[in-house]
This record gives structure tokens, C-alpha cells and sequence, in this order.
């Protein structure tokens, strides 16, 4: 049986950085982009053109996703949901890594279609398309950059316009060897190529990702560091019931016991400790529950 001592609550919400504007400002040049390159995709007959196209497509809704996901998680806690809706970063950071596979599979399937192809493109005009898409797609990138260190659902949005870098880049280097060589299959080899680079970098966001939505610990926060901490704190002697989780994308959450000896903790006390794993250990939103012994039941979910 548990003797709780004290209950104490400490909530740090890390303000994110406000990026409408970039999100805004990225949605718009890869829609014209888009509009300009299935237009020369279908007046030079290059299929990489086209293939860029719709996964550039599919890369605007992830960012319309990831968008509106930052949106929601500014919403404020209600009776119903007391986290908001802060979660969805987390489930856009995953639709957008699913969207990325979807892409990158279309873009196999073309690229092995297209060893087979005999039509002609126009490698000047598919160079000079391609070589704006690198200008456009890494600059958006650029804008999404800072936040993706932290940010999961921002993350997504930056490898999402990385990729898309990537892509055109691999565009305009086939367009120059076919203009030298007119060895055509040579685009469909590079696509290839960057259809496996693509894919390990979204893997990784579709695995922390699905991490995050199973509630496992942040990949940048170390459970045993926590734990070392909190018993190396002054009249602390056993720590249990420790859980570590993600409330969204940015900011994470924890809840404790903590059995001390003698059993007298003030407010200031427990305010280092949030201070403490707000600030070494990334964590926002921290519980404790105090005890004056270390006979408890917790069942399966003691740690």
C-alpha cells in the first residue's frame, strides 16, 4: 500500500517557435513548382520530370499535415483531452513517413519501367526544370532545418524537402549524362539511387515516430540518467514508477515516486528537480508523488 506524502505538479510548456509563415511560404513555391514541372515533364516527354512531380505532390500534403498539426497542438487542453491535441505532431510526423514510402515506391516502379522506354527527352529543358527544384526544394528544406533537431513533426517536413533536393538533384545529374551520352537508362539508375538513400532516412522518422505514438521513451532522453539523478537527490531513497513519454513532437512528460527519508519536502525542492530534467534532460511536464516508505504495489508497471 502506498503512503503518499505529497503530490506536486510542475508544468513547463516549451513555447514552439512560430513557422505558419514557413509553412505557408514552402507550400506555395513547391505549388508552383509543381505546376511548372508537369508542364515541361510533358513537353520534353521526361518521365523523371513527372515522377518528381507527384512526389513533390505527395511532399505538399505532408507539409499541409504537418501544418495543421502545429496548429492543433496549440489548441488548449480541454475536460476530454487534458494534453490537447498536442499528439498529433507525432501521428502527422508518421502519415508523413508513410506518404514518403508511398512516394519513394512509385518512384521504383517508374524507374524500372523506364529502362525499358526508347522515347527521347529533351535533356536541356530537364536539366534547367531540375536544377530549379534543387533551388526551391532546399531552400524549404532550409526553413525547416533548425526546428528538425527537436521536432519530429518538424523533421518529417524538413526530410520530406531534403528528399525532394535529393531527387532533383539526381534529375539534373541524369539529364547532364544523358545529354553527353544519350544513354537514357542512366535516369532510371539515379532514380533508383535515390529511392534507397530516401528510404533510410524515412525509416528512422517512421520508426521514432511509431515510438512516440507507443508512448516508448524519446530517442534524446537517457532513463537511466533520470533515474541516477533522482536517487542521487538528498534524502531520496528509491525511485519507482517512473515513466517517460512523448506529449507531442517537442515536448515530453514524466511521472514518479520518489520514497524519501525523512519524509519533508517544500515546494523549492521539488521545483529543482523540474528545473533539473526541464533543462538537462528535455523534459517539460513533470509529476512526482512523494512516500515516506518503499513498500508499494504497482503491479506491471513498476520500472
Amino acid at each position: 500500500m502506498h503512503e503518499e506524502k505529497s503530490g506536486h505538479h510542475n508544468h513547463h510548456h516549451a513555447s514552439p517557435a512560430n513557422i505558419g509563415k514557413l509553412f505557408a511560404i514552402g507550400i506555395a513555391l513547391n505549388v508552383t513548382y509543381i505546376i511548372v514541372e508537369t508542364t515541361y515533364g510533358v513537353i520534353t516527354h521526361s518521365m523523371a520530370l513527372l515522377s518528381d512531380a507527384g512526389h513533390n505532390f505527395s511532399d505538399v500534403l505532408g507539409l499541409l499535415l504537418s501544418w495543421g498539426a502545429v496548429y492543433l497542438a496549440t489548441r488548449k487542453p480541454t475536460k476530454l483531452r487534458t494534453y490537447g491535441l498536442r499528439k498529433s505532431t507525432i501521428l502527422a510526423a508518421f502519415i508523413n513517413a508513410v506518404l514518403l514510402f508511398i512516394a519513394i515506391g512509385a518512384i521504383a516502379i517508374e524507374s524500372i519501367h523506364r529502362f525499358s522506354s526508347t522515347v527521347r527527352i529533351d535533356s536541356g529543358a530537364m536539366i534547367i526544370v531540375a536544377a530549379i527544384g534543387v533551388v526551391i526544394n532546399g531552400l524549404t528544406a532550409i526553413f525547416f532545418l533548425r526546428g528538425s533537431s527537436h521536432d519530429v513533426n518538424i523533421k518529417g517536413a524538413f526530410l520530406h524537402m531534403a528528399a525532394d533536393a535529393a531527387v532533383s538533384i539526381g534529375v539534373v545529374i541524369s539529364g547532364v549524362v544523358i545529354a553527353y551520352t544519350n544513354l537514357f537508362w542512366i535516369d532510371s539508375v539515379m532514380s533508383l539511387v535515390i529511392v534507397v538513400v530516401i528510404f533510410i532516412g524515412t525509416w528512422k522518422l517512421f520508426k521514432d515516430s511509431l515510438d512516440l505514438i507507443l508512448d516508448s521513451v524519446p530517442e534524446s532522453i537517457d532513463t537511466a540518467a533520470v533515474e541516477s539523478y533522482l536517487l542521487s537527490l538528498p534524502t531520496v531513497q528509491s525511485v519507482h514508477d517512473l515513466h517517460i513519454w512523448a506529449m507531442s513532437s517537442s515536448q515530453n512528460a514524466l511521472t514518479v515516486h520518489l520514497v524519501i527519508n525523512p519524509a519533508i519536502v517544500d515546494d523549492a525542492f521539488t521545483q529543482k528537480i523540474a528545473d533539473e530534467l526541464l533543462h538537462k534532460h528535455n523534459i517539460h511536464h513533470t509529476t512526482v508523488q512523494y512516500e515516506s516508505g518503499d513498500v508499494h504495489d504497482c503491479g506491471h508497471d513498476c520500472l
